[in-house]
């Protein structure tokens, strides 16, 4: 075989395993590969997947792609809605086909997502030295362009000789299906060593299973946790997507609803506890309800749950006030059981933990003063979310408004997806989720142009959830896919809607025309720097400034007809939010298999979402002309003062 023919080979025999509550799953680790071909891997793995094709179409599926980015983003997509089951294999050309994946691979490993890459790579032989795309580095030779995923993968190796490609792969798929380890996974794939012939051992080809490590408390980090628990006054759980991932949100149900011990939850973490169930007080930290923020200033125990504790958690260290804190760190990785001092960091499954501690609490209440705090600042908060989803703002609606509309519109097992601009925030804070797979908003490297193509991935995974259901059951019928994108972000990776279009796959997206960098522009002024540069509007020559011209002309609705999109247009007006809501309606109705629906509809950009009484911390000028950041300055200083270098 050559070694790209024994690498689509071994793909196709690969399955994780996976057991939780006493019942054994088993799937395909990877379902197919995307992949864009160039000089680098046609002849070698496009030749590979042809070849498995003619043979066998279901071995190793293969998808096109229009850019190599979002093919990346599309496996992650789907890695995330199978919590991290499965994923994709990437296959690029040399040169700028591999780098174009750059982003993608940032974004998966810091968000803690298996995806497989395989960049072509230029020849390990160099015998036509130096070919076209190739990189030529004066001082080191031997360096190429995909030497750039480095430092982006959690591993990462160059098959220079076939021989190599047993010990590469195996050891890249340790990797790949670990949870405390797993990323991007990087193998570069020089185009001539591609297409190089290798006698491969049957052994390697065969069917392997690759379990899911879920590894148990050990007794004594049990009891220490219940005794911090007993000991303190103003508990507080923040839970994270290591929750999800786990497959322990009954478990952490259980033991908020036995214990009383309010819940929080992070961007990754939403969807871990129903937003309205008595002990759920929503997000925390700067993009975080008050009600959340409230209980994190007053605790005196903090137990993270599967968090990262990024900076929009912590309120970059301004959440956690009360001075005596401590924290209580469950995680599988213990790179962030150990984050912020904790009292205890408890390395182990998210699950197997959960249910051990609330054996542990029995009998166990939080005082009556914690629940009646809890129960006020819930009602507090929703009232105030009531009131932005229910203002009417003529001509056009709010972001608010907006989110109101969808979330209204959508049913219970629907998944919202979203990644950058101003949308992720006010999701976190206002968006109503009851379903554990319904909420699907990319925060760690919150990468613009995300969206849509993370979309896709997130509904290829819900077709192939309700292909494995029980034939007449509710979770037999695909969950709709909603994805809420800004303009800023539709223009930067919209194209992965050719590929809904060419395969018939049903996506919503609905639109946000603001006409420039909403979030920025926001957090520009809050910073006093007058929203410059984040209008989209023509250029004044005279004072070289695009704040002051026209709008462009540009139809993004239109753009999407272009593509073969079918597109619902929400005209501005009192009837905006009514009519929105229908329009979602109306796109849930249609059936799957018939191709993306994009709603468009504009938007008022200077109206804020309700107010999480919290911080963010974006270093202002320390010195500056302008009396805007003068201005900002002095709120910084005030903010920055709360700041604890060290928490726990």
């Amino acid at each position: 075989m050559t070694v790209a023919q024994a690498v689509v080979e071994f793909l196709g025999r690969q399955y994780t395993v996976d057991s939780i509550g006493g019942a054994d799953y088993r799937e395909r680790l990877f379902p197919g590969m995307f992949g864009i071909f160039g000089h680098g891997n046609v002849a070698g793995v496009g030749q590979a997947l042809k070849q498995s094709s003619a043979r066998n179409p279901g071995a190793m599926p293969y998808y096109q792609g229009r850019n190599e980015q979002a093919m990346v983003h599309q496996a992650v997509g789907y890695a995330r809605h199978t919590r991290r089951r499965a994923t994709y294999a990437v296959t690029s050309s040399i040169g700028p086909g591999a780098t174009n994946m750059l982003t993608g691979a940032a974004l998966a490993t810091t968000n803690r997502l298996p995806v497989l890459l395989l960049p072509s790579d230029t020849f390990a032989t160099r015998a036509p030295d130096p070919v076209l795309q190739q990189l030529e580095r004066p001082e080191a030779y031997d360096i190429t362009v995909n030497d750039a995923f480095r430092p982006l993968s959690r591993y990462f190796d160059r098959i220079s000789r076939p021989e190599q490609l047993y010990s590469a792969f195996l050891h890249g798929l340790r990797v790949l299906t670990d949870p405390a380890e797993t990323g991007a996974v990087t193998i570069s794939l020089p185009q001539d060593v591609q297409a190089e012939v290798l006698q491969v051992p049957e052994e390697f080809l065969a069917e392997r299973e690759w379990r899911i490590r879920r590894p148990e408390p050990e007794d004594t980090e049990i009891r220490r946790a219940a005794e911090l628990i007993r000991a303190s006054r103003r508990p507080l759980i923040v839970a994270g997507g290591g929750v999800l991932y786990a497959f322990a949100a009954d478990a952490l149900a259980r033991l908020a609803e036995t214990s009383g011990i309010p819940v929080s939850y992070t961007q990754a973490g939403v969807g871990t506890v129903p937003w309205d169930a008595p002990y759920c007080v929503g997000a925390v930290g700067s993009t975080g309800t008050t009600a959340a923020n409230v209980l994190a200033r007053e605790a005196d125990l903090v137990i993270g749950i599967g968090t990262r504790y990024e900076d929009f958690t912590t309120a970059s260290h301004t959440a956690f006030q009360n001075p005596g804190v401590q924290f209580i760190n469950i995680n599988v990785a213990p790179l962030d059981a150990y984050k912020l001092g904790p009292s205890l960091p408890l390395v182990a499954d998210a699950r197997k933990a959960l249910l051990r501690l609330a054996n542990a609490l029995e009998g166990y209440r939080v005082p009556d003063g914690t629940l009646a705090l809890v129960a006020a600042e819930k009602d507090r908060w929703n009232r105030a979310v009531d009131l932005a989803f229910d203002t009417r703002s003529v001509p056009l609606p709010s972001q608010n408004e907006i989110i109101g509309a969808v979330n209204r519109a959508m049913a219970p097992r629907d998944v919202v997806v979203c990644a950058a601009g101003s949308l992720p925030g006010d999701l976190h804070k206002m968006w109503r989720v009851q379903d554990p797979f319904g909420y699907h908003v990319e925060y760690a490297y919150s990468t613009m142009g995300y969206e849509i193509p993370g979309g896709l991935g997130v509904k290829r995974a819900a077709v192939d959830e309700a292909a494995r259901a029980p034939e007449g059951t509710a979770a037999a019928q695909p969950r709709d896919v909603v994805v809420m994108v800004g303009d800023g972000s539709y223009l930067m990776m919209h194209t992965e809607l050719v590929t809904a279009v060419a395969e018939g796959i049903k996506l919503i997206t609905v639109l946000i025309q603001n006409h420039g960098f909403a979030s920025i522009g926001a957090l520009s002024e809050s910073l006093g720097s007058q929203r410059f540069g984040t209008r989209y509007r023509t250029l004044d020559r005279k004072h070289h400034t695009f704040d002051d011209g026209a709008k462009l002309p540009v139809d993004l609705a239109l753009n999407a007809e272009s593509l073969g999109v079918r597109v619902l247009r929400v005209e501005p007006g009192p009837n905006a939010v009514a009519d929105l809501e229908a329009a979602v309606a109306k796109a849930k109705a249609e059936p799957e298999g018939s191709g993306p629906v994009l709603i468009h509809i504009e938007s008022d950009p200077l109206i804020d979402a309700p107010d999480s009484e919290s911080w963010w911390d974006v270093p202002v000028s320390g010195t500056s002309e302008l009396d805007s950041t003068q201005q900002a300055y002095g709120t910084y200083t005030s903010s920055k003062a709360r700041q604890k270098p060290l928490i726990g």
